[in-house]
């Protein structure tokens, strides 16, 4: 009868340093989970408020840029994290990586217009790559494969707390303070995150000389950022430019695919991909539930304020149904997927996210918000089993040496997903609402005020609802065929295998 331990035994790694007493694992535990919170209070509050800083700094038609260079600062910092956490340990990277995105964050609530929005977004990218990632390799070494899925359904869990408090905080912190101060709120929860890790964290590492492959990373931003500005800013900046950007990001991955088979230290594991196929699945999984979701959360508050004419408050709530069923079914799935298989937990997620993308295809603005939370949380379901079931699969399916790098390589899939996803829902929200009415993006950010909304005139709010319903539809037929892709994914996985399956020496 197999060990379920995980890797030859119930000890901890020989990296891992054991303090004395028994809760070292629970403390370290809640230093994860804190900082994950930050990362997910972040994450709702800002969708929330999102149309509250387009009503203020304006640009509707870039707001789809505040979550595009965010994920993809956060993707291609991903990989490097990952690498210099197999070199140097958890500690200094998660200690770095919260660092700067602490300090985007300030420089978040101090933007003047959307391009400091934006560019200081993308700063706070580039630090969040450590955060989740790093957490999550952390628990990864400390708990067994059997404990991991459990583990793991509890850190998925703070995305459902952190969506009951961010919309409530952010719109008390907007009509009480400023939306600037919604960026601010991490800053104590992240310095909190980084004391008890220093604290209660202790590894044992044996520092190795090896590379970090920069170049690597530089033409995986080149790729994907020129590829992110001809899809979302297509429509506007000509054929000419466009074609320009293709070639520019083809070429870019083309080098990048390349460079990674000849450099001694690639940045993306490739060798794991190659011979691993938990990885290859779960990492694509990761990517595809990734974009739908994003697809969904980054324009749904919109489509509660724009078009339904509701508060961002019940944006926000709309939206948190989605985190709290999110919650629950990572609970739940860690339990499901030891009594049947990774297969059948990641198949039944990937058809509870087609159920939710088909009722917001059908969506209209008066429904009402309580259709979008049912649809909120029937895709909240799909995304608790699917991100579970492909983490805790990836994580089991390798050793202590090149976890660091197979989660990483998983969530940094998940984040080009979320970016793609983000991007390409608003490259068909850009599209469809300039084949509608060219002139309507700068209207409708006046639709997203509730006191700018009340000057306009009713059969103008009436015309500009229907576009944007119309415009913000097309992204759930989107996110809709992208669900399916997750299904495919997902049957690729192996018949019967579970976590008390798993089994790999250290």
């Amino acid at each position: 009868m197999p060990n379920d331990a995980g890797f030859g035994s119930r000890s901890e790694p020989p990296h891992v340093a054991r303090p004395p007493g028994r809760s070292w694992r629970t403390l370290v535990l809640a230093a994860c989970l804190i900082a994950t919170f930050m990362a997910a209070v972040e994450s709702s509050i800002v969708a929330t408020t999102i149309p509250t800083i387009v009503a203020d700094l304006g640009g509707f038609n870039a707001f789809s840029w505040v979550f595009t260079i965010y994920l993809l600062t956060q993707a291609v910092s991903i990989p490097v994290y990952g690498r210099l956490a197999d070199m140097y340990g958890r500690r200094p990277v998660i200690f770095a990586g919260t660092g700067l995105f602490l300090t985007g964050s300030a420089l978040c609530g101090l933007a003047w217009d959307m391009p400091s929005l934006i560019v200081f977004r993308a700063l706070e990218g580039f630090g969040a790559g450590a955060i989740q990632p790093i957490a999550a390799t952390i628990l990864g070494d400390i708990y067994t494969p059997t404990e991991r899925a459990k583990v793991q359904g509890l850190v998925s869990s703070v995305f459902g707390i952190a969506a009951v408090i961010g919309p409530s905080l952010g719109a008390f912190l907007i009509q009480y303070i400023t939306w600037r101060a919604v960026f601010w709120v991490n800053i104590p929860i992240g310095l909190l995150a980084i004391v008890m890790l220093a604290l209660f964290l202790k590894e044992n590492v044996e520092h190795r000389k090896r590379g970090i492959d920069w170049i690597g990373s530089t033409l995986l931003l080149i790729a994907f950022g020129s590829l992110m500005v001809a899809l979302v800013q297509g429509g506007q900046l000509g054929a000419l430019a466009v074609t320009g950007l293709v070639g520019v990001g083809v070429a870019a991955l083309v080098a990048l695919f390349l460079h990674e088979r000849s450099t001694a230290e690639p940045m993306l594991p490739l060798e794991l991909w190659r011979t691993n196929r938990l990885v290859v699945v779960g990492s694509l999984g990761s990517c595809f539930a990734g974009a739908v979701m994003m697809g969904v959360s980054a324009f749904l508050p919109a489509y509660v304020q724009g078009a339904m004419g509701h508060t961002a408050l019940s944006g926000g709530l709309v939206l948190g149904a989605m985190s709290v069923s999110w919650a629950l079914a990572s609970l739940f799935a860690g339990r499901l997927m030891a009594r049947t298989s990774y297969r059948s937990v990641a198949m039944l997620g990937s058809a509870s996210l087609i159920a939710g993308g088909l009722m917001l295809v059908l969506l209209r603005p008066d429904h009402g918000p309580l259709w979008a939370s049912v649809g909120s949380f029937v895709i909240g379901i799909g995304m608790g089993f699917c991100n579970t079931v492909f983490i805790v699969s990836i994580q089991a399916s390798v050793p202590w040496r090149q976890r660091g790098a197979a989660t990483s390589s998983s969530m940094f899939l998940r984040f080009v997903g979320q970016a793609v996803g983000a991007a390409g829902c608003g490259a068909v929200l850009n599209v469809t609402m300039r084949a509608l009415d060219p002139a309507a993006a700068g209207a409708v950010d006046g639709m997203l005020d509730p006191v700018i909304r009340a000057t306009i005139a009713p059969e103008e709010v009436l015309r500009l609802t229907a576009i944007l319903a119309e415009s913000l539809r097309n992204t759930y037929v989107l996110a809709t065929i992208l669900a399916v892709v997750t299904l495919v994914i997902s049957a690729a996985l192996p018949r019967g295998l579970n976590p008390r399956m798993q089994v790999k020496p250290d």
